[in-house]
């Protein structure tokens, strides 16, 4: 507990939007490991997946930012637009990326298994990049609820 006055002290949003970040990826592996019944190491820092790390650290941003300098800051309403451009581009454009991904991965399966052609650079693409609306908003009550409880100093 020194230790985690002494960063909050050093920088309180900072902290927490940290900490709720690798809250939400900690989750991740433990919802893996309940779920799949399997350690996914990748799990620990990739992007995709139930809650949203991206959602959770930014709100835990904007919470910390609102409880230190105020809500009517300009620093807060910054972390606010900030948050609400992440939260978006991770259930657009990244969710979208994601899905032709798995697309592309099913076609170059289909030519490799015709013998046409073989995988790019020999790895198929990465399919898990964005978030579902759901996981935006698990991960964002996660951030916010962290961005509460942390402590000021």
């Amino acid at each position: 507990m020194p230790l985690l006055r002494a960063a909050l002290s050093w920088n309180f949003v900072l902290v927490t939007a940290v900490c709720a970040s690798l809250l939400a990826q900690l989750i991740k592996v433990l919802l893996n490991l309940f779920i799949f019944h399997r350690f996914i190491a990748e799990r620990m820092w990739g992007a995709g997946g139930m809650p949203s790390s991206h959602s959770a650290t930014v709100c835990a941003m904007v919470v910390a930012t609102g409880r230190y300098c105020g809500v009517s800051s300009p620093t807060f309403a910054i972390a606010a637009v900030l948050s609400i451009i992440v939260m978006h581009d991770a259930m657009g454009v990244r969710y979208e990326t994601g899905e032709q991904a798995k697309l592309l991965n099913r076609m170059f399966n289909e030519w490799v298994d015709q013998g046409f052609a073989q995988f790019p650079h020999g790895k198929k693409l990465k399919e898990m990049v964005g978030h579902t609306p759901i996981e935006v908003l698990t991960g964002a009550a996660l951030g916010t609820l962290l961005g509460f409880v942390m402590p000021m100093v």
